[in-house]
């Protein structure tokens, strides 16, 4: 972490950095640079930063990334970004900047898990870009280029030696990448909550996990448009 601001008695740590505008997938893409000026622009008119304990990430260690993403995967999206711009797939594309920001981004979540796992703070929010749920092993898609949440949790387990982990994931889609990454583990809980069926078409309440993570993943596919109220039988 390179700058910290102590924030009183802050028990909120907040996560970003200015260089997530660097990764630009194109003008008309929606997982555009506004997005992460909108939110910071917004907390900064609310004068809720104040109350929180502001970090500025650096980029992850390749070391840790590589505990999810093979090396010859983290080599192709550099390669994508020196040869940019260019697209991984018609959704997933980067600029000359991409690799740089998607470590950044990766270090927002790691930044995220050293704060809280050194007590300085009760939780941490990490505004970063690019996202990263989509993306499984060894292919990106669906705008995300690593998956951040999958290293933060490999890396609560490598560093903190962490031995049962919760990801719970609520988005209008299935975070197929992370589910696709634990599939098979029994140390990882994958929780979801989705609109189905949409993209990317995972996501049944049937996936429950394979093998020795059979029962480890659980997925509550909502239908389209529903309420805030919902019973589960």
């Amino acid at each position: 972490m390179s700058e910290i601001k102590e924030a009183g008695l802050a028990r909120t740590a907040f996560i970003s950095h200015p260089d997530f505008v660097l990764h630009d997938p194109g003008a008309t893409h929606p997982e555009c640079p506004d997005r992460v000026r909108a939110l910071l622009s917004h907390l900064e008119k609310a004068d809720f930063s104040k109350n929180f304990l502001r970090i500025m990430p650096e980029p992850a260690d390749e070391k840790w990334i590589e505990l999810v993403h093979p090396s010859e995967y983290v080599r192709l999206i550099e390669q994508a970004a020196v040869e940019a711009p260019s697209a991984l797939d018609q959704d997933t594309r980067l600029s000359s900047n991409s690799y740089y920001v998607a470590k950044l981004a990766v270090g927002g979540a790691l930044a995220a898990v050293d704060v809280v796992m050194g007590g300085g703070v009760k939780n941490a929010f990490a505004a970063v870009r690019p996202p990263g749920h989509h993306a499984l092993a060894g292919r990106a898609m669906g705008f995300c280029l690593f998956n951040n949440v999958a290293i933060a949790a490999r890396y609560l387990q490598e560093k903190f030696d962490l031995k049962r982990i919760l990801v719970v994931d609520w988005d209008v889609h299935h975070g197929n990448g992370t589910q696709d990454i634990f599939y098979s583990d029994p140390s990882v809980l994958f929780f979801s909550m989705h609109q189905y069926p949409f993209y990317p078409g995972t996501g049944s309440a049937e996936e429950t996990g394979a093998n020795a993570g059979e029962g480890f993943t659980v997925n509550i596919p909502i239908p389209s448009m529903a309420g805030s109220c919902f019973c589960l039988s």
